[in-house]
């Protein structure tokens, strides 16, 4: 079949995983049953080995569209041609709703009479596992891995299916109005003989659109690119663990930043900086719970890690450290980029960052949210206290490199923050203060003016003694560290202008200037820093330059309003898909842009 270019999907999930749906009805990619399980379907990862679930009408010329039923996760992929209309709708039960983990794909012909096939291509344990295929009945099929996973997948339909091998197929025809349904799912138990099918995919239809029209509801937005807002929202709900509270940095693994080339990596894990960013985004729109689950887990987390020195960069989305890196060496990778890698060896990194990130996340929510508890502050102060003696180390930064450890001024900034909200945690609850927190905030402070700014390029710099600028600088201002309208803000904002941005594009930093990441390949712009950079136009006051840049940021997005990590040089998606930190980007850049909007409207009318 060939791949697909990453931006021509859609995703549906339950809160345990999700499944990226391609605009030719195919899904492509899925682990199974959680984010971080091996895959049952990877053809976005090798087109042969992987596996798929493909449903499409058998048309000799057709077009095709993808949209989001209105405020839901529930997809719909449409089938044009001069012969007819097919509909595919797809969706995921939540946990809650259904005892079991299942995908459900309802066909239905709107014009014309519709010949249509369906071949579920299932391939266990990223592809590694043998597995049988037991028909049951003419509409039941169990699929049996034989690998150490163990995962049973039961497909049933309303229309005949029939076993070919280690595939399982099905012809048919559908007038208008007539509908054929599909389910597959986790084998438990035996499939209820009394269930109603066709009215439990009905009602699971209902149920499921119900869901996320009331979640959305929820949200105190009422602004510009409402549209946008609510799906970049809807998107970081899918990334959400609903058993741990965990938030993945994407579901995907392995898709590359550059095709053909290194920078492939596993991105289906819990980040204490993305998920600390997105529980930021979802405060701002008045999602209190999410946070509040997100809250629970790292309580958790700090409770588990007692006596260990740090807390670590990441963790598997039930709280455990060691997510080792290794490579599948099966899958061809996308469009033959390989390595394909499953784990993140970047786990045991240092990135001093993550204090900050993760403590301005709890200030918000004890803010915001619910007062935090003691014994939760009391775990937060150790990791402070340690914060106090280490903050001065060299460490892997924000961007994870490889080639070495450097003091980072975004990290310097970051311990900034968490000694500054910290210090303001314990003013608003009359927590103890330990001085020597306001004292190292105060020296980090000055370290930062003096070491980091370069009087002849009249700009903060990536690192003291550093020839280039690093995008994550775009922060300062954001961290209220520094004066959106300081003097040394704006020539540094000039300074990226100058050196990151192309044509409201920005790079994360610039190879072979910037400290070494340890790849020879090239990457693309990334887009959170784009939107980072129309924030900080806003905040600026160049509201004009920072709305167009926003709408142009706009019209990179995918069909369906998703992100990858990053954009290559014709617009085409790049990294995994889609990304929370993307997503995050874009909620924040127009809860502010539209906010300034505003008051400069206001302004002028009072004139």
């Amino acid at each position: 079949m060939g791949y697909l270019p990453i931006e021509n999907y859609g995703i549906i999930g339950d809160l345990n995983t999700v499944a990226l749906i391609g605009l030719n009805g195919s899904i492509d990619f899925m682990c199974f049953p959680n984010f971080d399980s091996p895959s049952i379907f990877a053809a976005l990862l090798d087109d042969e080995k992987g596996g798929r679930f493909k449903i499409c009408p058998e048309f000799k010329e057709m077009k095709t569209k993808q949209l989001y039923l209105p405020d839901t996760n529930v997809l719909l992929t449409r089938c044009l041609s001069p012969e007819g209309v097919g509909e595919i709708t797809d969706f995921m039960l939540r946990e809650e709703l259904y005892d079991g983990k299942e995908i459900i794909r309802r066909v239905t012909t709107i014009r014309g009479e519709v010949p249509y096939k369906m071949k579920c291509s299932p391939r266990f344990n990223y592809g590694r596992s043998k597995f049988s295929v037991e028909r049951i009945s003419e509409v039941e099929v169990i699929f049996r891995s034989e690998g150490d996973d163990k995962t049973a997948l039961r497909l049933m339909s309303s229309v005949p299916l029939k076993v070919e091998g280690e595939d399982v197929t099905a012809e048919f025809t559908l007038k208008p109005t007539e509908i054929a349904d599909f389910l597959l799912e986790e084998v438990k138990n035996e499939y209820p003989s009394e269930r109603d099918f066709k009215g439990f995919v009905t009602q699971s239809l209902f149920d499921t659109v119900n869901y996320w029209k009331d979640w959305i509801a929820q949200s105190n937005y009422t602004g510009r690119w409402r549209d946008m807002v609510n799906r970049s929202s809807l998107v970081l709900k899918l990334l959400t663990s609903h058993k741990y509270g965990s938030i993945v940095a994407a579901p995907t693994f392995s898709l590359p930043e550059s095709i053909g080339g290194g920078r492939n990596f596993d991105y289906r894990y819990t980040w204490i900086r993305d998920a600390s960013f997105s529980i930021y985004a979802l405060i701002r729109l008045g999602y209190t719970k999410e946070a509040g689950a997100f809250m629970n887990w790292v309580e958790k987390l700090c409770e588990d890690i007692k006596g260990q020195n740090r807390l670590g960069i990441m963790y598997s989305i039930d709280g455990k450290k060691k997510l080792e890196e290794w490579e599948l060496e099966n899958f061809e990778g996308y469009k033959e980029s390989s390595p394909v890698r499953v784990g993140n060896e970047a786990y045991g990194q240092l990135q001093l960052d993550i204090y900050g990130e993760l403590m301005d996340s709890v200030y918000l929510y004890n803010k915001y949210g619910n007062p935090i508890s003691y014994d939760f502050w009391k775990n937060l102060e150790k990791q402070i206290d340690w914060l106090s003696e280490n903050w001065k180390q060299p460490d892997e930064g924000i961007w994870e490199v490889r080639g070495g450890r450097k003091n980072f001024l975004y990290s310097r900034l970051l311990c900034w923050v968490a000694f500054d909200r910290a210090i303001k945690i314990c003013e608003a609850r009359s927590f103890p203060l330990n001085e020597k927190w306001r004292k190292e905030r105060d020296i980090i402070f000055n370290s930062i003016f003096s070491e980091f700014w370069d009087k002849e390029k009249k700009s903060f710099m990536q690192y003291p003694g550093s020839d280039t600028v690093d995008a994550s600088t775009l922060l300062m201002p954001l961290v209220r560290f520094i004066s959106p309208t300081d003097p040394r803000w704006l020539s540094t904002l000039d300074r990226i202008e100058d050196e990151l941005v192309s044509d409201s594009l920005v790079y994360r930093y610039r190879p072979g200037k910037a400290a070494a990441d340890g790849f020879v390949s090239h990457e693309g712009t990334f887009s959170m820093c784009s939107f980072w950079y129309v924030e900080c136009l806003s905040r600026a006051g160049q509201l004009e330059k920072a709305r167009f840049y926003f709408e142009k940021m706009m019209g990179y997005a995918n069909h369906v309003g998703l992100y990858a990590e990053q954009l290559g040089f014709q617009g085409e998606h790049l990294g995994n898909f889609p990304q929370a930190f993307t997503h995050l980007g874009l909620i924040s850049a127009a809860y502010n842009l539209d906010q300034q909007l505003n008051d400069s409207r206001n302004k002028d009318v009072n004139y």
